[in-house]
């Protein structure tokens, strides 16, 4: 409206001036070199507009004409960019959808389109990456890294693909790269903190968390702090007990619910006589997660006491989580000790219906203690045998008898207690205290459980036999996300070597 209101103001202005000189017509006289011109100033007015318009006109022609190659040049830009983003885009999405012919293909067209742009440099890594050519991807990923604008990238598939050789050191090197020149990049905080845990670097892991607090939540960040303080605790327990207690008692401070820094808090500070407070931790870790290593430290708090005294404390303990299974199986280990064989069979009998493995060990126990039946005691290692499985601390199909921090692929914190894989016959299970010759052995076996190994000899070769018969696909690293199929995608923290590292492993259990 406004617009249409100053329109109107600028013509009925116009009009008023023309209508004036119309009214007041006036001689306007020229005499240049003999020449003499007379006219009326409406005349002369009109042939000044005319002539105005004559030589506008004329400088455009002339401008057209000599900006015509750079016009050209534009337009034949702006055609070959469109292009270019057609190619680049069409590339991407044979990627993530797995095409390697048309991937290459489009990889081709676009450099000769755009060579060294960051996006063609990108879908030429990863075009070879999903043609299975790992040197010509690591040679593109060494070109983004030297550059400033995709540096960052580069180094984070230089590390992809370092990791894919299990080269470890090499991946160590381009995330640590990857910090210095970019301090808030996850992936590079978490490949160096695995990294200095794998090391067993407990102090330099929790200086490096310290440092990207800023990037982490609170609450990642307390649950974090608390796993790496309890690792250091654990490796100082039998060097320097009173700084292994100071760790102890922050992680659990941090992560009060944590199981295995409530169960060595307890335990260091049972052993400097504070009894009143360690009972403390041990019974608020145990009312959110009932754990038999909690039981275990309770029923040692008091050294020397007799066995009846500690089957009335475990019993308490059991009645602050009623009707869970690990307070059951406590109750029953301590009334084995005391001797109490009706409690033991009392506190075992709602789970023989449900039958795992250790209800049927501590079965076959109470036998052979109560009547020193064999008979009876090897029919429950029997049951033992083809008994629903107990939970156990288990990442990646991988068993360890204790918690560990750090898994055999790197990851920190990802031990989980939960039951292993169901329809299997044993677990790789991790045994600490011969990790020196091999780190990853099978199962343990259960007291009286002789009969186990035949079966374990006869399904191993086969599922060994049935692991090399299903290729392993090598999947391109998610660098880039298609919304509806984004393809096979790595997460940082599920990467798996083919084979655990045992030197990071020889340095955490020594």
């Amino acid at each position: 409206m406004i617009r249409v209101i100053l329109f109107l103001i600028v013509v009925g202005a116009l009009s008023l001036g023309i209508a004036w000189l119309a009214d007041r017509p006036g001689d306007v006289v020229i005499t240049w070199q003999g020449l003499r011109i007379e006219t009326s100033l409406m005349i002369l007015g009109a042939a000044l507009l005319a002539a105005m318009l004559i030589l506008a006109l004329v400088w455009s022609a002339v401008r057209a004409i000599l900006r015509s190659h750079i016009v050209l040049g534009n337009h034949l830009r702006h055609r070959r960019g469109v292009r270019a983003y057609e190619t680049l885009s069409h590339g991407l999405i044979a990627v993530g959808s797995g095409d390697s012919a048309a991937a290459r293909k489009f990889a081709t067209e676009i450099n000769r389109l755009a060579p060294g742009e960051p996006l063609a440099l990108l879908l030429n890594a990863q075009s070879a990456q999903l043609s299975g050519d790992r040197d010509g991807a690591a040679r593109v990923f060494h070109t983004m890294a030297s550059r400033p604008d995709t540096k960052a990238l580069g180094l984070h598939g230089l590390f992809h693909e370092a990791r894919r050789r299990n080269d470890l050191t090499s991946a160590r090197a381009y995330a640590e790269e990857a910090v210095r020149s970019a301090p808030s990049l996850g992936w590079a905080g978490r490949a160096v903190l695995e990294a200095r845990c794998r090391d067993g670097d407990w102090a330099g892991a929790l200086a490096l968390l310290e440092r990207n607090i800023r990037t982490l939540e609170k609450a990642s960040y307390r649950r974090l702090r608390a796993v790496l303080l309890t690792a250091r605790a654990r490796a100082l327990e039998h060097t320097d007990r009173d700084s292994a207690k100071t760790f102890a008692l922050e992680a659990n401070k941090l992560a009060p619910t944590f199981v295995p820094a409530a169960a060595l808090a307890g335990r260091l500070l049972a052993e400097g006589g504070q009894l009143r407070k360690a009972s403390k931790i041990i019974d608020s870790a145990w009312r959110a997660n009932p754990h038999p290593e909690l039981a275990q430290a309770h029923a040692e708090l008091r050294s020397g006491e007799s066995a009846r005294d500690r089957l009335k404390r475990i019993e308490a303990l059991a009645k602050r989580v009623p009707g869970h299974v690990e307070g059951a199986l406590a109750i029953a280990r301590a009334a084995l000790d005391a001797q109490e064989f009706a409690k033991a069979r009392a506190a075992l009998a709602p789970y023989l219906e449900t039958l795992t493995k250790r209800v049927a060990v501590l079965m076959a126990d109470l036998e052979r203690a109560e009547s020193n039946d064999e008979g009876r005691a090897r029919e429950w290692i029997a049951r033992a045998l083809n008994a629903a499985p107990d939970p156990e601390w288990t990442v990646d199909g991988f068993v360890s008898k204790h918690w560990l921090p750090v898994s055999p692929s790197g990851r920190l914190d990802a031990f989980e207690w939960r039951v292993p894989l169901a329809g299997m016959v044993s677990a790789p299970m991790i045994e600490p205290e011969a990790a020196t010759a091999t780190p990853i052995k099978l199962a343990r076996e259960e007291p009286g459980s002789a009969p186990a190994v035949p079966v374990i000899a006869e399904v191993l070769p086969s599922l060994r036999r049935s692991e090399q018969a299903q290729p392993k696909a090598e999947p391109v690293i998610p660098l880039i996300h298609v919304p509806d199929d984004p393809g096979p995608e790595i997460a940082e923290e599920s990467e798996t070597p083919d084979e655990p590292q045992a030197g990071g492993w020889r340095k955490i259990f020594g």
